[in-house]
């Protein structure tokens, strides 16, 4: 069932009728049913005589009391909220119920290891979830500390915010049996926002350690994994991170770690890559590596913990009011982490990934008919789920990025430390952000702010290059436009790169560096030098804009890409050459061949990634059909080729071949496949491990080669959690109609689904060569979608939203279905939204594909 809704209207009400709110909560966990006893004890000041509600999502409702008068649970609850009537100066609230435990990864999930049959418990009550377990002002400006008392098999270990205390034995009898079972009475936790409480149980394997902060604490650090998964825990890995980016941030923001402890825990069918809950960060368990991955998945890997650990102090000591501000914890992490990660960790790179990767998921939301601007205006707790997106997260990091530039470094840091000393163990705005780096930069940013916070849309910058017949520069400009929708152009503080041919290599013979205003800033620096072979604007990838090269700029850049000796400016080409075909300004083999002729020579682990995958994509959604089938098994073919080549051993070599298993499309590719997993090919010093090896069996099933057997073998071979995700993606990738529609028949209608079991279902079914077979199920898609965003929390409603809609079948029938449902059901606006983003993207693709079979045409004749 959806969780309990609330709308900004009635958060600012209630923050002006209640106060200083204290919890404690009794959670029984010990049973070994679907759900537990919840008793909440809240004390709150308030205004006399007025009324208020408190959330409270359960399936019973036992008893009910306020400053010691008892309530009709039947008058007060309707299962999601407690109204509150008459209030004193002074309050307390007792509510005693039964909550359930979730497996979509919302409220207090449930998960049963297929290993060893032990069950682990965890929190996520972001964006508010808490009232699924306890009763709760569940709003970021009602912070509270709570105080938590849990009971729970002693065998388990027990952490919420707070240290974990020495557990109480005792011996619950049930019916005949009798269980050994302890009690944690934890000491009242920080003071923090509801969405980063934190509750974690079960059986969990631990590791400790400490770090040292500034201020001379031993700060006591925490690894943990389910049992079952602990050889692959790499503690050393996680404290180290932790250890030098403590040490970075506190020196950068000048500000001590603001909380006693710090744990990281990986847990199992999370819906997030983390969770930055006070003292008790929650992770994803792909970030347990079990099979070698890649320097770029290692790389990604370190990102993150050093995201959730700068939202210690940026989002946790210091929260946004109301959720229209959650960039200023989502983008300023992004950013910090990025920071953080290029100055303590070995991938000093990190920022040519930042260019590739976050700016362009950044432009390609930006473009989508649901953009909205950094500082989005949310109204209802359903704007804030469809908004954790690459406007928040990354178009944010990137116009900090942008303003950085433009300050300074230094008083950037400056003016974040005195933010965050100003405000710590409170909530803040926007403008209190603005008015300390205002202080120490010296620079009135409120222009800076409304023209890149507070508006949508990404602009497109363009250099214009006038010469005389001996190609002296004559004239230059750089111009600037917009979108007809979103028509602000900004400035931007940018560099603009001159390239020469020579000796091999494209060689930087001059870097001017500008700020750009307005439709058209001139560049006189360019007038009476010679054109160089590559004009690259905003080289080092200063600002954030899509960036279109000059037709001669791009042809040098098509033939001589790896030849660009900085990462970061090569990500700024191959950004610019997606985004252009994106656009459908240029041909999609184009792109192909680009990717192809320099990917070989791509130093970089992460971009090398990032090339593959956007091969990937263009080549099933962007190619025109004339030619699909050829080119695909060209590339198929250019691929395995380098992975041949690739020195032994290597990264190179690893991410070729799992790039290859992504666009195999052929039966000779079948075979080559089939041959990795029985031997029969070899590659030097690549070993088929446990997860190469379900990557190969997956890109047979989807061309039809994977037999049952073969399935149910590697399965066999791993029998775990992951394992029976992988072999459902296998089973549900093969190209037989009615496996397809079972697949698709399942994900859509059987609640039962956890989150990760209805992901790997609908991955598989949208895994194919053969997109056609996905179209018999569009007409139930959008009869179904109403009824599943009103009966199914958001996470699985928008999982089936996203990955239940036929996307890899780019053709104008869908588009027209698509179109008809948009009009006919404007809301819920959040559905409507998740919708028309299919659209948008379906429609790219067909714009793609038809330029793409124009340059077909035009060279027939």
């Amino acid at each position: 069932m959806p969780a309990a809704d609330l709308t900004r209207i009635e958060a600012e009400q209630r923050a002006q009728v209640v106060r200083s709110p204290r919890y404690e909560i009794r959670l029984d966990l010990s049973g070994a049913g679907d759900t537990f006893r919840s008793e909440t004890l809240v004390s709150f000041d308030a205004e006399p005589g007025a009324s208020t509600f408190i959330e409270a999502c359960t399936t019973e409702v036992h008893e009910i009391s306020l400053n010691g008068k008892p309530l009709d649970p039947a008058a007060v609850s309707d299962g999601t909220r407690i109204s509150l009537d008459g209030l004193a100066a002074g309050n307390e609230l007792r509510v005693v119920s039964t909550a359930a435990y979730t497996n979509t990864g919302e409220g207090l999930h449930r998960f049963v290891d297929p290993v060893d049959g032990a069950t682990y418990l965890y929190t996520e009550f972001a964006v508010a979830e808490a009232n699924r377990v306890f009763a709760v002002f569940d709003q970021p400006d009602l912070k509270a500390s709570f105080t938590f008392t849990i009971i729970a098999p002693a065998d388990w270990t027990v952490l919420s915010n707070a240290a974990t205390p020495e557990p109480a034995p005792a011996t619950q009898v049930v019916g005949s049996s009798a269980d050994a079972v302890s009690t944690w009475s934890f000491e009242p936790g920080p003071v923090i926002s509801s969405y980063i409480v934190a509750i974690i149980a079960g059986p969990y394997a631990a590791w400790h350690g400490s770090a040292r902060s500034v201020d001379g604490r031993d700060i006591p650090l925490g690894v943990l994994t389910r049992a079952s998964l602990a050889q692959h825990a790499e503690p050393e890995v996680m404290f180290e991170l932790v250890q030098a980016g403590l040490a970075f941030y506190e020196t950068a923001f000048g500000v001590p770690y603001p909380y006693g402890k710090y744990d990281q825990i990986f847990v199992p069918e999370y819906n997030w890559g983390a969770m930055e809950n006070v003292g008790a960060v929650t992770f994803n368990e792909s970030y347990l590596f079990r099979s070698r991955v890649s320097d770029a998945r290692r790389e990604q890997r370190a990102i993150v913990v050093l995201h959730e650990l700068s939202h210690m102090w940026f989002g946790n000591s210091v929260t946004m009011k109301w959720w229209n501000d959650l960039w200023l914890n989502e983008s300023f992490a992004t950013w910090a982490s990025t920071l953080a990660t290029a100055a303590v960790t070995e991938f000093t790179g990190v920022w040519a990934t930042f260019a590739s990767d976050e700016k362009t998921h950044a432009a390609e939301q930006d473009q989508l008919p649901s953009t909205h601007p950094i500082v989005a205006p949310i109204e209802n707790l359903g704007d804030v789920e469809v908004n954790f997106d690459a406007i928040t997260y990354d178009k944010g990091a990137s116009v900090l990025k942008q303003l950085v530039a433009w300050v300074g470094l230094d008083a950037f840091q400056q003016g974040v430390g005195a933010y965050l000393t100003a405000h710590a163990g409170g909530n803040a705005t926007l403008r209190d952000l603005l008015d300390e780096l205002e202080t120490a930069s010296g620079r009135d940013l409120t222009r800076w702010s409304s023209l890149w916070l507070e508006t949508a849309g990404v602009n497109t910058l363009r250099a214009v290059v006038e010469t005389d017949a001996s190609g002296t520069v004559t004239a230059a400009r750089v111009e600037q436009s917009a979108a007809p929708g979103h028509p602000t152009l900004r400035p931007h503080r940018l560099a603009l790169g001159c390239y020469e041919l020579r000796d091999g290599g494209l060689v930087r013979t001059n870097r001017i560096e500008l700020d750009i205003d307005g439709a058209v800033t001139e560049v006189p620096e360019l007038v009476g030098l010679s054109r160089p072979d590559l004009l690259l604007v905003n080289d080092d990838d200063l600002t954030y804009a899509k960036v279109r090269l000059d037709p001669g700029s791009f042809s040098v850049a098509i033939d001589h890409l790896p030849e660009l000796t900085d990462p970061v400016s090569r990500a700024v080409v191959l950004g610019s050459a997606w985004d252009a075909l994106r656009d459908a300004e240029v041909p999609t083999i184009d792109f192909v061949r680009l990717v192809i002729g320099s990917i070989g020579h791509e130093t970089q682990s992460a971009a090398r990634g990032l090339a593959l995958a956007r091969l990937e994509l263009a080549i099933g959604r962007y190619l025109a059909d004339e030619h699909r089938a050829q080119v695909a098994a060209e590339a198929g073919d250019a691929v395995w080729a380098l992975a041949e080549l690739a020195e032994p051993g290597s990264d190179t070599q690893l991410q070729f071949v799992k790039g290859f298993t992504r666009i195999a499309s052929t039966a000779a590719h079948a075979d080559v496949l089939g041959s990795l997993l029985d031997g029969s090919i070899k590659l030097p010093r690549l070993d088929i491990d446990l997860d190469l090896h379900w990557e190969l069996v997956v890109a047979r099933a989807t061309l039809g080669a994977a037999s049952d057997e073969e399935i149910d073998g590697a399965l066999a071979r791993d029998d775990t959690a992951k394992g029976r995700l992988l072999a459902e993606t296998a089973k549900a990738a093969r190209p037989d109609q009615a496996v397809k529609d079972a697949a698709w028949r399942r994900v859509a209608t059987d609640a039962s689904l956890s989150n990760d079991l209805a992901r790997a279902i609908a991955d598989g079914w949208q895994r194919t060569a053969q997109p056609e077979l996905l179209a018999t199920t569009a007409t139930e898609y959008f009869a179904m979608l109403q009824g599943v965003w009103a009966s199914r929390s958001f996470t699985m409603a928008s999982l089936i939203v996203k990955r239940l809609y036929p996307a890899p079948l780019v053709s104008p029938e869908l588009a027209v279905m698509t179109r008809e449902w948009l009009e006919a059901n404007p809301t819920p606006a959040p559905l409507h939204r998740l919708v028309s983003e299919q659209l948008d993207e379906l429609e790219r693709a067909l714009a793609a594909q038809a330029r793409d079979a124009s340059e077909l045409s035009g060279a027939a004749h």
